[in-house]
């Protein structure tokens, strides 16, 4: 029989030629196979089983009516075409003779009486399309065991094929959505010792005849999540010299258990150790390089060693090898430093010191200071304008200090500790944003190299636009920027914030109704949510309703004669329990939302704070009796930021709401327990710790579920590219970052998408 009549093919039967039928990760194993590379057993079930099971079950023509319905630019017609055409793919029937012959094949990967353990993966492939490459994994599958659950795994690797990334690639390209195939990897799983990755260059520098290799205990899903840090060795390819070895403490690790793959802690006696001796670092970079002479590419191999064995799991050409571009800026500063902090916000600037204790003295900061302070709130954004440096004592990258400069485009340093204790009055310094030194003295000319043009802000129209399926979002809140930014490739405004434009208006809302005067302060406010509306237009706009604390609004023109003193502020009287008891305030902004929507229909609105289903219901009634209802234009959206929206998010979309934004810092400080403004307790303030992944994702597949966008708004996106590539394959509607952070963002969604694509 020809290898393209036959539904199973191992592993020594296939090599690199025959990625049409069993896609690029499965070619690679054979050909790898074939060549004396140490890769664990397995077999493929091919890209014919899939297209035979298609035409079994007459799935073609459904499959067609589906993807009729998409619209390339509507993310929301593909993500339900994607879950309608997987759910028609798991509900065929697989023919008995294919389910016996995968099952044959898998008992042969096994013992005398116990089933094997088996990872089973994804390998795309496509028919007379040159220009694309569908090559690698769509869906994994680890630790794998028993014949119903092997046949499990292989119909959701099918339906992985479209996935609603893969779907708008093909549209987008005009592919034929039924020449792409798929293929079925079924391998023995590994045990991992260690585990980790290598490649045959260097991926950061580019630099050639490198080999680098990163470790860590256990299985290698760490490395990728992001939850350990790797051992680095750095080895000369000509003649296996270990140049470098950079050894990091490994407190957990992930091993295969009975059931799944389970969490544990490592020994004490390794948690500082070298994960490789350097026999072992030798003779996994000579492998490497064996692989690498092999394709004639540089190479992405991932490895694990188990029992002194080292065993390839997969190998695939590195992706991101570019020309060598032009020189970036470069800055060289030969002083001495007077003080360290956190880098907040990049950038380079001199100026004096202008130390500001109270939002009462924010005037006495002029253009070009350096503002110098404990920590900044809200009531200091007319300050934060003016000056060209922020320097703080308290805060981290996620404070308000840090947020607003990069916003701004102003270089920050925040959590000096004593800033204002060592820094004097009107003393010229030097603020490296990007590293978190302050130096004594202006910037020199002759200290500074700058290399290569700087990056100007181009009109849309003249820009390469890179279109993503995942909506890239901008957050702002400052109104004269709002025409610049409209000008990027951005697809709207993801979180509008109130709390700036009400500060720089500078008066408590009970005051002014007090005084009777809200007719200014609606007006106000309705010019300022009109300059974004109009500047971003069609493109959605969304208001987050005011989110201020009892000690930011007591800082407000008479604002002691109404605001509490709290103990704990974020945990006190804010969000929506304050629109309830305070619904006159509350009802200015809906006046001026109002007022905006008459000329603009691209604006909506998101509830922050929002602690039970209960009070999302009341305050909705208040939205309702102030003539704004929800439409296709004007959509209502909850603040995911509390623990609670999170474990009862299905009560909360009962209530009716339109979508939902995750605050990533305010949901991260009360999973965890910590002050992100606390610097003290900087070290313990993360983002992408395992419970907050796990709250993120569980947003995520929720809000598919009940067919609602999803987006973040966080600032967590701005910082972590693997998380944004961790959002993008849950399935995350968009994703809202700074101004800085726009094309860096939309660039990596970019890549995860084509690589979901290709898998």
């Amino acid at each position: 029989m020809k290898k393209e009549e036959k539904n199973i093919l191992w592993f020594d039967e296939i090599d690199k030629d025959d990625v049409d039928l069993v896609g690029g990760k499965g070619a690679n194993l054979g050909e790898m196979t074939k060549a004396g590379i140490p890769v664990p057993r397995g077999f493929n079930v091919t890209s014919k089983a899939y297209f035979d099971f298609l035409e079994e079950n007459k799935l073609k023509s459904k499959i067609h009516q589906e993807l009729k319905k998409v619209d390339a630019d509507d993310p929301q017609s593909i993500n339900e075409a994607s879950s309608r055409v997987k759910k028609i793919i798991k509900g065929g029937d697989m023919s008995p003779e294919l389910s016996k012959e995968i099952i044959h094949s898998y008992l042969k990967l096994g013992g005398i009486i116990s089933h094997a353990r088996v990872a089973i993966r994804s390998s795309a492939t496509a028919e007379d399309l040159p220009t694309a490459s569908f090559a690698g994994q769509q869906e994994t599958f680890l630790n794998v065991k028993g014949e119903a659950n092997v046949l499990n795994r292989v119909k959701d690797c099918w339906a992985s094929l479209f996935e609603s990334r893969a779907i708008f690639y093909r549209e987008e390209k005009g592919f034929d959505h039924f020449k792409v195939g798929i293929a079925v990897p079924v391998q023995e799983m590994i045990p991992a010792d260690i585990s980790g990755v290598m490649f045959t260059i260097d991926p950061i520098t580019h630099q050639k005849n490198r080999i680098i290799i990163e470790a860590i205990y256990g299985l290698g899903e760490y490395i990728v999540q992001g939850i350990v840090t790797p051992d680095i060795y750095n080895v000369n390819a000509s003649n296996l010299e270990i140049l470098s070895k950079k050894v990091e403490k490994q407190i957990i690790q992930l091993v295969r258990s009975e059931r799944e793959s389970a969490q544990k802690k490592v020994s004490r006696r390794l948690q500082l150790k070298r994960k490789l001796t350097d026999s072992q670092i030798k003779e996994l970079a000579k492998l490497g390089r064996k692989i690498h002479k092999h394709y004639f590419y540089p190479q992405d191999i991932e490895w694990v060693l188990y029992k002194k064995k080292f065993y390839i799991v997969q190998s695939r050409p590195v992706t991101t090898i570019k020309k060598e571009e032009k020189k970036k800026k470069t800055v060289e500063i030969k002083r001495d430093i007077l003080l360290k902090g956190t880098p907040a916000s990049p950038g380079i600037v001199s100026g004096p010191v202008k130390k500001i204790f109270s939002s009462k003295n924010i005037n006495k900061a002029e253009k070009g200071d350096i503002l110098v302070t404990t920590m900044t709130t809200p009531d200091f954004v007319p300050a934060m304008k003016r000056v060209t440096a922020i320097v703080t004592n308290k805060g981290g990258q996620t404070s308000h200090a840090a947020i607003v400069s990069r916003e701004l485009g102003i270089p920050c340093i925040v959590g000096t500790q004593n800033a204002t204790e060592v820094l004097k009055e009107n003393q010229i310094i030097t603020v490296n944003g990007a590293k978190g030194e302050i130096y004594k003295g202006g910037l020199k000319e002759e200290s500074v190299t700058l290399e290569g043009p700087k990056p100007e802000i181009a009109n849309l129209k003249h820009q390469n636009i890179i279109k993503t399926a995942t909506n890239i979002y901008v957050n702002l809140a400052e109104p004269d920027l709002a025409e610049e930014v409209a000008k990027r490739n951005v697809d709207g405004v993801g979180l509008l914030r109130a709390e700036f434009m009400i500060a720089q208006y500078g008066i408590h809302p009970r005051k002014i109704l007090k005084d009777k005067k809200q007719k200014g302060f609606v007006d106000d406010l309705t010019t300022n949510i009109s300059t974004f509306c109009k500047a971003f237009y069609p493109r959605p706009v969304v208001y987050r309703a005011t989110d201020f604390k009892t000690n930011e609004y007591r800082n407000l023109t008479g604002g002691k004669a109404y605001e509490p003193e709290e103990e704990n502020p974020l945990l006190g009287y804010r969000g929506a329990f304050r629109y309830i008891t305070d619904d006159d305030v509350f009802e200015l902004e809906l006046r001026a939302i109002k007022k905006v929507r008459k000329e603009y229909n691209n604006l909506s609105l998101m509830i922050p704070f929002v602690r039970t289903p209960q009070e999302l219901e009341k305050v909705k009634r208040i939205i309702l009796s102030n003539g704004l209802n929800r439409s296709a234009t004007f959509e209502l959206l909850l603040m995911v930021e509390v623990p609670s929206n999170v474990i009862l998010l299905e009560d909360f979309i009962k209530v009716g709401i339109d979508g939902v934004s995750i605050g990533s810092n305010d949901l991260t400080m009360l999973i965890l327990g910590v002050d992100r403004d606390n610097s003290n307790l900087a070290e313990a303030f993360n983002e992408q710790d395992k419970a907050v992944l796990w709250a993120l994702k569980k947003t995520i597949k929720t809000c598919h579920k009940h067919k609602i966008s999803c987006s973040i708004c966080g600032q967590a996106p701005s910082f972590y590219e693997d998380l944004v590539e961790k959002l993008v394959d849950w399935g995350i509607t968009s994703i809202s970052v700074n101004p800085d952070a726009i094309e860096r963002t939309r660039q990596i969604v970019y890549e995860m998408e084509k690589r979901k694509i290709k898998k």
